[in-house]
């Protein structure tokens, strides 16, 4: 049978154990996932098996930027309740692991399990956690990003986190405010130039057959469109987005001169 990623990381999710044991486990049984679970809890792999099929619903958004703000981790740190998620072991924790993803130069959840982090394995720490909290928990998603100058900010309730990086000096409070718009406005782009045809011909198609539903004539659809998309880059790519903290500028005109956006990144648990 084939063991598809997905499944591997279902099971992942499902006991905390690394990737590549839960491929192990799941080819010992033939792809069974229930049976694959047990193989784990029999091999003593997961540090608190009769934890490990609870589900991971809540957790929190942790950051880490470098001290001279050239390279940032973010990662999701999952957990069973909001009571854990708001524990101050729970907080430490995640920001013990957005460091180690920024010390190592970690990319991917399977490159970190591979890590030593102080000397310890991922699953060791994670286990660790698991005993002194009492739940189920595991390091959902992760993401690095490397620029000349990065910005972060994680809301109060710790559901939402963002990392920008810039293509030049920005100073930090800047940084934090484009941020701060990212984390508010959720943009899907950084520039227009980014969103495919493909993007822009259906959301041309959806403005069309609107207009027709309203009973305005083929001749002036065009004319609709061409507004409306306008209408549309402003809802989905940063740049083009009103300002948050002042909405008679643009994203793009509080930034320095000469400045721009290179990437974003944005988690959110809401």
């Amino acid at each position: 049978m084939e063991i598809t990623a997905s499944v591997v990381k279902d099971l992942r999710e499902k006991t905390g154990v690394g990737m590549m044991d839960c491929k192990k486990a799941l080819e010992q049984t033939q792809g069974n996932f229930d049976e694959a679970i047990k193989y784990l809890r029999e091999k003593g792999l997961s540090a608190a098996a009769k934890k490990s099929d609870r589900e991971t619903r809540e957790g929190k958004i942790f950051t880490q930027v470098s001290s001279d703000r050239t390279k940032a981790a973010v990662v999701e740190i999952s957990c069973e309740t909001d009571f854990v998620a708001n524990n101050e072991s729970f907080g430490e924790f995640g920001l013990s692991i957005a460091a180690a993803v920024l010390a190592h130069g970690v990319t991917s959840l399977e490159q970190l399990e591979g890590a030593s982090l102080n000397g310890r394995s991922l699953q060791e720490i994670v286990s660790e956690a698991v005993l002194k909290l009492g739940e189920n928990i595991s390091v959902r998603r992760l993401a690095l990003v490397n620029g000349n100058s990065i910005g972060q900010y994680v809301h109060s309730n710790g559901k939402i986190g963002v990392l920008v990086s810039f293509d030049g000096e920005v100073a930090q409070e800047i940084g934090k405010d484009i941020s701060m718009h990212i984390a508010a406005s959720a943009p899907q782009f950084v520039r227009k130039e980014e969103v495919s045809s493909t993007e822009i011909e259906r959301e041309a198609e959806i403005i069309k057959a609107q207009a027709r539903n309203e009973g305005k004539a083929d001749a002036i659809l065009e004319k609709l469109v061409l507004g409306k998309i306008g209408k549309f880059y402003k809802d989905v790519c940063l740049l083009e987005q009103d300002f948050v903290k002042d909405p008679s500028k643009s994203v793009s005109a509080v930034l320095p001169a000469g400045r721009t956006v290179s990437q974003f990144i944005r988690f959110s648990l809401i």
